[in-house]
């Protein structure tokens, strides 16, 4: 045969859940089984035994048990403040009540002979029973749950009342027809006995889908329960008394409240404690409280690990003991608890290092500088390492905390221990370049992981002195737009182009020949410098890029390479700005030239122009022509702008119309308007 070492794990694989479901229906079946087989043979099977002390006797001990179970969930309802517990204690406490009655009301042993309590009053208690049941199978608002919470007691109050009024009912002779002798065959409630089957069915089904959202013993065994008790309603219809039939709903009880009081055993036995016995079939609210509490406390026993292990010192059996005594855990349990709460704590320090790891990778951007993020990465790797330090190499010598090292110390950049700490090398290039001070590790990863963080910051610190290399070489030469992108993907540099809707500035110094002739070479130098460091930052902060500088003249794009919203009205507003600084600039030195300034928007092919050996990023296109031309027509201290840009801006810009130019290489003559102010 089979084992059944399966019977009693709640927790199968998915393979063995339809054998189990059909086992569970085969288990059901049988009683319905059973009793068609009685009933269709009457004569052979469904005879008479009538034995009132065995009777009594069944009762009064399934019944204990019974109500030991509608203590056990009751004082779960209350102590986990939940409605579904509270009906369910109910439904237990009423049909163990009733069936008790029954039992007390069997014939010879305080009344001599049968009545009506004795015949119907386990058929009332099951129907009573099963309202409760079906209501605890409801998914309960917050609002409801609520609502039964606040009248517990008076349910519980109402319930002993009913029990104790049908009990002086129905054993003090004459008193009611509850004590009254019943009709030949016995007397059953009717209908309502199926009104209860189906209430039964109802609450198994629904407590079924509970059970497949949340997989528990208990509630299969709640579930199987209510539905022995539907069956027992069902085989209690069929009369007359004493026999086979009429004690099979006897049976059908006992097995119902004795499956569910074994599963609850084999759960005490297997977690040592009746705290949670009943958890599973609390309802939603409840059990997701209760894991907050869980999770709480398992954070609270983490957190004084973790202090421990950053102090040194303390014990963690005052903290374990607190918390199994609030949860009720045995000593096996927090055994369990400290264990799983030290492996918590080792997989949050291990985050949190993985954590500083990745931060630090991040902080090896561009444009960072070595100071800060030497600074940004000692107090990111302080949070998850401890006491980290960091030294870089000064004149061939490099010192960490109260510790100095030379190059000669790190032989083939293998670690120094000592102290207390581990000092690793920080290399650039192969060179030592500083030093890495963490605290010795308590775990078997911590070694890896300085390690793997010490090659972090030396390729943190590589790339921050590389882009400083690249800021001082590399930016000063191209826009900072296209030294970023360069950066971003080298692949730009490759030679062709996108076609994309820009606008171009052309700007000169009108002048600029003649000045020439009058001055030293050394004064035009100045002066272009003067002028360019005053546009520049015009352009740059309008977001446009210059592509290049021909003597006093500059060509600037906006929206490429980087896209731009209304790229026409700022590459405006730059050209205003560089014509204000511009006049500044000549207020105070007679005779400069001044800037004039032509912008055109329209389709340009923007790209990387040249040959393989040299090349350079420009754009080109009848728009940058045309700007090129409306540069060269307009005033010194002046800016023309083409039609395109004129719409573009919109209603905000002051213009005057220049109508339209015939401009060199343009068969079609071109609108121009000179701008004077931009809203």
């Amino acid at each position: 045969m089979p084992s059944n070492e399966h019977a009693r794990d709640p927790y199968l694989p998915p393979a063995t859940q339809p054998v189990r479901g059909v086992v569970w229906a085969i288990h059901l079946a049988v009683p319905l089984a059973g009793l068609w087989l009685l009933l269709a043979y009457p004569d052979r099977l469904n005879i008479r035994w009538e034995h009132p002390p065995s009777h009594f006797l069944l009762i009064v001990a399934v019944a204990g048990v019974n109500v030991a179970l509608g203590a056990l969930i009751s004082q779960a309802a209350t102590r986990r403040g939940d409605a579904r517990l509270l009906l369910v204690s109910l439904v237990f406490l009423s049909s163990a009540g009733f069936f008790l009655l029954h039992g007390l009301a069997t014939p010879t042993v305080i009344l001599d002979q049968g009545s009506y309590g004795f015949d119907i009053g386990q058929p009332v208690g099951l129907t009573v029973a099963a309202v409760l049941a079906f209501v605890s199978s409801l998914p309960l608002g917050e609002r409801a749950a609520a609502a039964v919470l606040a009248r517990g007691d008076l349910m519980r109050a109402a319930l002993v009342v009913v029990l104790v009024a049908w009990a002086w009912a129905s054993l003090v002779e004459g008193l009611t027809p509850l004590s009254a002798q019943p009709p030949q065959g016995g007397a059953t409630i009717g209908v309502v006995s199926w009104i209860g089957a189906a209430l039964y069915a109802l609450s198994a089904v629904m407590m079924f889908r509970i059970h497949r959202r949340r997989p528990s013993a208990m509630l299969v065994s709640l579930v199987t329960a209510y539905a022995l008790l539907g069956e027992a309603m069902v085989a209690g219809f069929y009369r007359p008394n004493w026999l086979m039939s009429w004690w099979e709903w006897h049976l059908l009880l006992t097995l119902a409240f004795v499956f569910v009081a074994y599963s609850a055993y084999i759960q005490f036995r297997r977690e040592g404690s009746s705290q949670g016995l009943f958890d599973s079939v609390a309802l939603a609210a409840t059990v997701r409280r209760i894991q907050a509490q869980y999770d709480e406390a398992l954070e609270e026993l983490v957190g004084h690990l973790r202090r421990m292990g950053e102090s040194g010192t303390g014990s963690k059996a005052p903290i374990a003991t607190r918390l199994a005594g609030k949860f009720r855990l045995n000593e096996g349990q927090a055994a369990v608890l400290d264990r799983a709460g030290q492996a918590l704590a080792a997989e949050r320090e291990l985050s949190t290092r993985l954590g500083a790891l990745v931060d630090v990778g991040r902080q090896a951007r561009v444009g960072l500088r070595e100071e800060a993020m030497v600074a940004g990465a000692l107090e990111r790797v302080r949070e998850a390492y401890g006491d980290v330090r960091i030294g870089l190499v000064s004149n061939g010598r490099v010192a960490v905390g109260s510790r100095e090292f030379t190059v000669d110390d790190f032989k083939e950049t293998e670690p120094i221990t000592g102290g207390g700490a581990v000092v690793h090398p920080l290399t650039v290039k192969g060179v030592l370049a500083g030093a890495l001070e963490v605290p010795v590790g308590t775990t078997r990863q911590d070694e890896a992981l300085a390690a793997t963080l010490a090659s972090q910051l030396s390729i943190a610190l590589e790339n921050a002195r590389l882009y400083r290399e690249l800021e001082t070489l590399f930016r000063q030469y191209m826009s900072p737009d296209v030294a970023a992108s360069l950066l971003a993907d080298p692949d730009q540099a490759a030679l062709g182009g996108s076609l994309v809707e820009l606008t171009a500035l052309f700007a000169d110094l009108k002048g600029f020949t003649s000045f020439s002739e009058r001055v030293a070479p050394g004064e035009i130098v100045e002066m272009l410098n003067r002028y360019h460091a005053a546009a520049v930052p015009c352009v740059l902060r309008h977001g446009g890029t210059i592509v290049q500088f021909v003597g006093d003249a500059l060509l600037a794009l906006f929206n490429a390479p980087a896209t731009q919203e209304m790229h026409a009205a700022q590459a405006a507003r730059a050209a205003l700005a560089m014509q204000e600084a511009a006049e500044e600039i000549a207020a105070g030195n007679p005779g400069y030239p001044r800037f004039r300034i032509g912008i055109n928007t329209g389709m340009a092919l923007v790209g990387n122009i040249g040959s393989p050996e040299l090349r350079g990023f420009n754009a080109m296109g009848d728009a940058v022509n045309v700007a090129a031309r409306l540069e060269g027509m307009a005033e010194p201290g002046t800016v023309v702008i083409g039609a395109t840009t004129r719409e573009q801006i919109g209603e905000g810009a002051t213009v005057r119309s220049l109508g339209a130019l015939s401009l060199k290489g343009k068969e079609q003559s071109v609108e121009a308007f000179v701008l004077t102010a931009l809203a």
